[in-house]
């Protein structure tokens, strides 16, 4: 008995002990919207065939024509396959933009611009949007959004539009997804 007790004291003793040195184990904790640092990533390719692109492993997916949806809590990848003769630019992109303005709740304009991804040349319309109302609470949250539009020869648009809690930090997993797309011959 007086072992039992004095392996008690040890396993109290270590636990106090590990309390103290607990900030140094602790998981990354950001803040709300932020995506973790560990997340994984799986490859969606439609039955279309035309593009793969990678995304959160485990999150919530939903499919509407060519319209592919992936949420997880606060944030939603929003994948969609078009059709145009030309490739987006700036303009077009700021066109856009003017006509969000009177179809979007909470709209804050942002910035038009082309980037470069391993796919090719994409444009790139930032913007800031309140997300659908939750369904519990009813709460709305104020969104930054980034809508990436990628052309492909010689009528594809593919739209990635990524949504999240304004100031969440969600630059590296974006950045994963918006490099990931592939075209498929």
């Amino acid at each position: 008995m007086r072992t039992i007790g004095m392996l008690a004291a040890l396993a109290t003793a270590a636990t106090v002990a590990l309390a103290g040195c607990g900030q140094h184990a602790a998981p990354d904790v950001g803040g709300a919207g932020d995506i973790p640092d560990n997340q994984a990533f799986v490859t969606y390719q439609p039955a279309s065939a035309k593009y793969s692109i990678k995304v959160p492993e485990g999150w919530a997916r939903s499919e509407s024509g060519a319209t592919a949806t992936f949420t997880d809590k606060l944030n939603t990848i929003t994948v969609t396959l078009g059709a145009t003769a030309t490739a987006p630019d700036v303009a077009a992109g700021q066109a856009e933009l003017a006509s969000l303005r009177n179809t979007t709740a909470g709209f804050t304009p942002g910035q038009v611009s082309t980037e470069q991804r391993p796919a090719g040349p994409v444009l790139l319309i930032r913007y800031r949007a309140d997300a659908d109302p939750d369904p519990v609470t009813g709460k709305v949250v104020n969104d930054d959004v980034e809508r990436y539009e990628y052309w492909h020869s010689p009528a594809d648009l593919l739209t990635v539009t990524l949504a999240g809690p304004h100031g969440a930090d969600n630059v590296d997993p974006w950045r994963t997804v918006t490099d990931s797309v592939r075209w498929r011959s």
